[in-house]
C-alpha cells in the first residue's frame, strides 16, 4: 500500500470513530480531499485507494484536473471564493460550491448551470469567527441573505447548507464552539426558511476534523494530512 493510501486508511478511521463516538454513522460524513496545488497522479492515486470527493479553490486548477480525469464516479467541490469572471467553470465543471456569500454570484452561477444543463449544490459561508482575514456572511447577516436567496428561484442550483472555518490553531473548546454556532444556524434557518435539502454542514480541516464531527459536520475538508505540504504555487 502506498504512503497516500496509508494516510487515506488512517484519516477513514479516525472519521468513523469520530462518527461513532457522536451516534452517527460513518457514511454520514463525506471526506474531501483538498488537492489544490497537487498533481492530477496525485488525485488518481488517491482515487485508486477508494476516494470519491475531491476539493479545489481555484476554478482553472480546478477545471484542468477534472478534463484529465473525465471518471463520473468522482464529484468535485470547489471551495475558493467565487469571482464572477470564474462563474462558468464552476458551474461547468463542478457539482459542489462551499463559499457562496453573496446574491451576484448566485446569479452568475445559475445562468451558466442552467446554460450548461448542469446542477451545482451550494453551501453559504459563514464566517462564525469573524474573522476580518476571512471570507463568509456574518452570523447576523445570514438570515437577510437567505430571505432574499429565497425570493426567487435559482435554476442550477441547489441550496444545501452551510460551510465555516474555526480559527487557525484554535484549541479543542473554541474550535467545537464555532462547530456548535454553525449547526445551530443551520437548525435556526431550516426552520425559518422552510429549506429540507439544507442539510449539509461542511467543518473541519486537517487539524481539527474529528472536533467537527462530534458537532456534526457532514463534510470535512483535509488536504495537508492527505496529500502533505502544498506544492508551491
Amino acid at each position: 500500500m502506498s504512503d497516500l493510501c496509508e494516510r487515506y486508511a488512517h484519516i477513514m478511521a479516525r472519521i468513523a470513530h469520530a462518527a461513532h463516538a457522536s451516534g452517527r454513522s460513518a457514511s454520514a460524513v463525506r471526506l474531501v480531499a483538498v488537492s489544490k496545488t497537487h498533481t492530477a497522479e496525485a488525485v488518481a492515486q488517491l482515487a485508486a485507494c477508494g476516494q470519491r470527493h475531491f476539493g479545489e479553490s481555484r476554478a482553472q486548477e480546478g477545471a484542468a484536473k477534472i478534463a484529465a480525469m473525465p471518471d463520473a464516479a468522482l464529484e468535485w467541490h470547489f471551495l475558493g471564493p467565487v469571482q464572477r469572471n470564474k462563474a462558468r467553470l464552476i458551474a461547468r465543471h463542478f457539482r459542489w460550491l462551499h463559499s457562496l456569500e453573496g446574491l451576484d454570484a448566485a446569479l452568475a452561477l445559475s445562468r451558466h448551470a442552467e446554460a450548461a444543463g448542469t446542477q451545482l449544490r451550494v453551501l453559504v459561508e459563514v464566517n462564525v469567527t469573524a474573522d476580518p482575514r476571512k471570507h463568509g456572511l456574518s452570523t447576523t447577516a445570514l438570515p437577510a441573505f437567505l430571505e432574499a436567496y429565497s425570493a426567487r428561484a435559482w435554476p442550477g442550483l441547489t441550496l444545501s447548507g452551510l460551510m465555516t472555518m474555526a480559527a487557525h490553531g484554535a484549541p479543542e473548546g473554541a474550535a467545537r464552539a464555532t462547530f456548535a454556532r454553525l449547526r445551530e444556524l443551520a437548525a435556526d434557518c431550516r426552520r425559518a426558511f422552510g429549506l429540507t435539502d439544507f442539510q449539509e454542514l461542511s467543518m473541519g480541516m486537517s487539524d481539527d476534523y474529528h472536533w467537527a464531527i462530534a458537532e456534526g459536520a457532514t463534510m470535512v475538508r483535509i488536504g495537508r494530512a492527505l496529500f502533505g505540504a502544498r506544492e508551491s504555487g
